[in-house]
């Protein structure tokens, strides 16, 4: 009593279908990697400085470090044209509304970098923005050095080259990655005789 089940028949796809589905692949790649390189190379900072950090970060927009390279030059104060919330300094459990209301009113897909201000275990303080808000770098120091904020921003560039474009919805609550400050060499000069 055994049922034979109707087999499908084998479908051949046509040398015209079978080019423009290759067509259409490449198309979207070529797609999402153009979107993907230029949201890495123009992310828009919303500074939100409450210490001595700010001023570093003030330091890494001037001439000498330029994150300007890196395509992160246009600070902009107002939330609704950024995608980059650099989170600089110690922050009052006064002020934490507010940063939540600014990280709110960020365009989606967005980023955070938080920057040091971690050093300081007082009842006023919030010890981490990220029990907060999703922090997806984290840049340590006392004020952090300039070179460091850089490689926090390229490390959010990694992750915009890497991942794509997600909302932050889609990553949670955030990477949680932790740039390495970088090791300063001195040189010394050769003895003249």
């Amino acid at each position: 009593m055994g049922l034979a089940l109707p087999v499908a028949p084998s479908y051949q796809a046509s040398k015209e279908e079978y080019l423009s589905t290759k067509l259409s692949y490449v198309l979207d790649l070529l797609r999402e990697k153009t979107v993907n390189w230029s949201r890495k190379n123009s992310l828009w900072p919303m500074p939100f400085a409450t210490a001595c950090c700010g001023i570093e970060l003030m330091a890494t927009g001037a001439s000498r470090y330029d994150i300007a390279r890196f395509g992160a030059e246009v600070m902009r104060f107002t939330p609704r044209q950024c995608d980059l919330l650099i989170c600089a300094g110690r922050v009052a459990i006064k002020m934490m509304p507010v940063l939540q209301r600014i990280y709110m009113q960020m365009s989606e897909p967005k980023w955070v970098i938080s920057m040091g201000g971690g050093v300081f275990d007082t009842y006023a303080v919030v010890q981490g923005i990220d029990q907060y808000l999703p922090v997806d770098v984290y840049v340590p120091g006392c004020p952090p050095r300039p070179e460091t904020l850089i490689e926090g921003v390229m490390a959010i560039q990694r992750l915009v080259e890497k991942e794509g474009v997600k909302s932050s919805k889609e990553r949670g609550r955030g990477m949680g990655l932790v740039v390495q400050p970088t090791i300063q060499v001195q040189v010394e000069a050769p003895a003249v005789n």
